[in-house]
This record gives C-alpha cells, sequence and structure tokens, in this order.
C-alpha cells in the first residue's frame, strides 16, 4: 500500500477558516479541504506547508504549530495527515483555478471534507 505523507493549513482569520477545493481529476475531487499537500523526499513538514501555500495560493506563511497528526486507509493509498496552525503574511489568490471560502467554524462541519478530515472538523467545531 502506498503512504502519502500529507501536511495541511489551519488558517483562522476573524472567527473564519481558510479552506479550498479539491480541482476535477484529482482523488476525492471536489471535496473541500484545507490548503497544502505532499511532502516532497527530504523536505520536512513546515518546508512542504510553506511550499505548497505559495504554489497554490501564492501566499506566504507561517507555520506556528501542528493541531492535529492522523492517518486515514483509502483502500489503494494510506494519507498520514499533519493538520498546522498557521498565520498568513499575504493575502492568499487561488493559482490553479480552484475555489477558496472563509468558512465560519460552526458551518464546518456542512461542507464535504475527505473522511482523513473528520478528526480536525470535530476539533475546530463548536
Amino acid at each position: 500500500m502506498t503512504v502519502i505523507v500529507v501536511a495541511a493549513a489551519v488558517v483562522e482569520r476573524d472567527g473564519r477558516i481558510l479552506v479550498t477545493k479539491r480541482p476535477a481529476g484529482v482523488h476525492l475531487e471536489g471535496y473541500w479541504e484545507f490548503p497544502g499537500g505532499k511532502c516532497a523526499p527530504g523536505e520536512t513538514l513546515q518546508q512542504c506547508l510553506v511550499r505548497e501555500l505559495r504554489e497554490e495560493l501564492d501566499a506566504d506563511v507561517a507555520v506556528t504549530g501542528e493541531l492535529l497528526s492522523t492517518s486515514h486507509d483509502y483502500g489503494e493509498r494510506r494519507v498520514e495527515l499533519h493538520f498546522f496552525s498557521c498565520s498568513l503574511r499575504s493575502e492568499p489568490r487561488p493559482q490553479l483555478g480552484q475555489d477558496m471560502q472563509w468558512v465560519e467554524r460552526s458551518l464546518l462541519a456542512t461542507l464535504q471534507f475527505p473522511p482523513a478530515d473528520s478528526q480536525l472538523i470535530a476539533l475546530l467545531t463548536p
């Protein structure tokens, strides 16, 4: 089974959390997610987040601490997810045509997220 290590950013501003939608043609397309992505070989989780947010959202980010580490088995692949609290140093602008929105914590559970995100959604919602 393939194991994929992913780092994702939890960015909160004025009680709202930044989320993006997975584009067509990728695993779990159309699901909302916390921005981030797969770690490259030899890359730390923090380096991965900085790179991914620059590539996906043209945003500079400060990684402040890990909120949750979890894993999920999708059958053909296992995803190891590391969620980090982050703050933006610049405004995010989607670079890959993906939808982006700021969502109130109380509304996170109304969006469709990948199953691997369920623990984080529970942690973040009142």
